[in-house]
């Protein structure tokens, strides 16, 4: 059974989440990181479980480490070590702490543009500065580009890595982050990673964990964005064998941030829930295939290269004569939202992101809606 396939578009429209409550009702949502998907049976039967034990204390113990180190082994053939790790609140909350535990406070912040846009949210409101290392045409890490982002930045300053990358999906391979660590070590740069999109690659794509290639480094990983559960807060930080003391400074009441039955449904689903995990790629890989088909079909300007990891989509939307942020078009004439690219930095503009974690009757109705938009006409 396909879990992008399960719910109805009148069962969706049930949920109080961001995604379904954000616009109105008419509005098609394909936007924010939420999947259409039921829960993952050991997942919910986790949180069940322990409402009805009345379970819902405080957090104990390293089961989601160890949950998280069994499913790296597996997947990835590399595994964390539970003692060089801790629960943070999420992902993003995450990157902060670990900014402040490996630089100053006025530490400029490396990112690789366009990305998601709290990267720039999070580092701003630390009163940092952000420094713009932007993508190849092809959404790949450009090292020459990145070599003078780390020198303008200076040494002290941070890279905040996303891997898988989000808004492209471009999944990094081992070779380029070996060459990220040797230059950030020359130019005296600390490497964060954003992990949380790790579990979500294609079809005969391989993930490759940044600390498998670099022992100097943190990463944040967390089941939110594969397993669906950013109403349940907990992520790990994790740190390399270099890193090991920088992570040891962590204030002890950051892990008091998370929700316990948080990481009672990470854990789960890290420990219980791959065969779930495995139909939802599957899924994911037919929309991909389905999304170029539609596109082709119905907006053959909108240039699209199907991501190797993520459940997003990086629409180039350009040649549709729609402006700077076809989004607002998309939805004002068309009624259906995705993500506008500007937030996302430069080379944002005249781009969307697109989530294509649901049923593709509804893939299918959001482009004909896009299309609708292009041609002047409601949908």
């Amino acid at each position: 059974m396909n879990p992008l396939r399960e719910l109805k578009l009148d069962q969706l429209k049930q949920r109080t989440s961001m995604k379904w409550r954000y616009y109105p009702e008419d509005v098609l949502p394909v936007w924010v990181a939420e999947m259409d998907v039921p829960l993952a049976e050991p997942v919910a039967r986790a949180i069940t479980d322990a409402v009805a034990l009345g379970d819902t204390g405080y957090p104990a113990g390293t089961a989601y480490a160890e949950a998280l180190a069994a499913f790296g082994r597996e997947r990835w053939g590399w595994e964390p070590a539970v003692e060089r790790t801790a629960i943070v609140p999420d992902v993003m909350m995450g990157v902060v702490e670990m900014f402040r535990l490996v630089s100053a406070r006025d530490a400029p912040v490396v990112v690789n543009c366009p990305v998601y846009p709290p990267f720039y949210q999070f580092v701003e409101s630390l009163g940092r500065t952000v420094v713009e290392a932007p993508l190849s045409s092809s959404w790949r890490i450009d090292f020459p580009v990145l070599e003078q982002a780390f020198d303008r930045a200076g040494r002290g300053a941070v890279y905040l890595l996303c891997s898988p990358h989000n808004p492209t999906g471009t999944v990094h391979t081992a070779a380029e982050l070996a060459a990220v660590a040797e230059l950030a070590d020359r130019y005296g740069v600390r490497v964060v990673v954003d992990e949380i999109h790790a579990p979500l690659v294609a079809s005969g794509v391989r993930f490759v964990p940044y600390l498998s290639v670099s022992g100097n480094a943190l990463s944040l990983m967390s089941a939110s964005k594969a397993w669906n559960l950013a109403g349940l807060k907990a992520a790990l930080a994790i740190a390399g064998p270099e890193a090991a003391e920088d992570l040891a400074r962590l204030p002890e009441e950051v892990g008091h941030g998370p929700s316990h039955v948080g990481i009672l449904a990470h854990t789960a689903a890290f420990r219980d829930g791959g065969e779930w995990l495995d139909a939802v790629l599957t899924g994911l890989d037919e929309n991909r295939r389905l999304l170029a088909d539609l596109l082709a079909s119905e907006l053959p300007d909108v240039g699209y290269s199907p991501g190797q990891g993520t459940y997003l989509a990086w629409l180039d939307c350009r040649a549709l004569g729609l402006g700077e942020s076809p989004a607002k078009e998309f939805l004002r004439r068309g009624r259906v939202a995705v993500n506008c690219g500007i937030p996302f930095g430069s080379g944002g503009e005249g781009f969307v992101r697109m989530n294509l974690a649901t049923s593709p009757e509804i893939i299918t109705e959001a482009v004909e809606r896009m299309a609708s938009a292009c041609n002047g006409t409601s949908s």
